[in-house]
């Protein structure tokens, strides 16, 4: 039973890192093994639209989006964490989650559980998290909730750890998670759903 947490921030030991190791400490305590990446504070490519990824099975652009993909092969759970830049997602986040989602197989996505929490200072974190969240619901991953919208506020990872509703919220996703990781194994002999036939449609005059 594997978790991914993935720091969407460029600042590695920033709130949002602080936020994401409060998860992983209640995963760890929950037996769950918990792989931990950080998109880093270099320029991230976004998506080019180009499909080569259809026929190499990966991203062309070779860096930690593929290594990341390689590991979600193996994974009940995703968890991606990303600090508020202009009421959205951050960019570097943004760009890796295009290219991870869009190159990934579908196979390895589908029924994985997703969640994803924002670090702020004030405000933006609601339209962040809901930005966040699509790319779950378009890979039929199930999102995983806590007590209330999985947001955290503090301009330095001192007054994060000051926010105690917030860090209560993430101590809570990650017993949820963990929770239903643990329930999908123990049903690991329930056939998931049959796939429907795919119908694509152009919205067209």
């Amino acid at each position: 039973m594997k978790v991914i947490l993935l720091n969407g921030s460029p600042k590695s030991k920033g709130c949002t890192y602080t936020a994401l190791k409060i998860i992983e400490k209640e995963l760890i305590n929950e037996g769950i093994e918990v792989k931990f990446y950080e998109v880093g504070n270099k320029p991230v490519i976004g998506c080019i639209g180009c499909n080569g990824c259809r026929k190499l099975g990966k991203c062309i652009h070779n860096d930690l989006v593929n290594e990341v993909s390689k590991e979600m092969e193996s994974a009940d759970g995703f968890i991606v964490g990303s600090p508020v830049h202009y009421a959205s997602a951050s960019g570097a986040a943004t760009s890796f989650l295009d290219r991870l989602f869009y190159s990934t197989d579908k196979n390895y996505l589908r029924h994985m559980f997703g969640a994803s929490i924002i670090s702020c200072r004030r405000g933006g974190a609601s339209a962040a998290f809901d930005q966040l969240n699509k790319y779950f619901t378009i890979n039929e991953m199930p999102i995983v909730s806590s007590v209330y919208w999985n947001q955290i506020h503090g301009n330095t990872p001192e007054e994060v750890v000051q926010d105690l509703e917030g860090v209560r919220t993430m101590k809570v996703l990650a017993r949820n998670m963990a929770y239903l990781i643990k329930c999908k194994e123990a049903a690991k002999n329930v056939p998931l759903p049959e796939l429907v036939p795919v119908e694509r449609t152009n919205f067209i005059r």
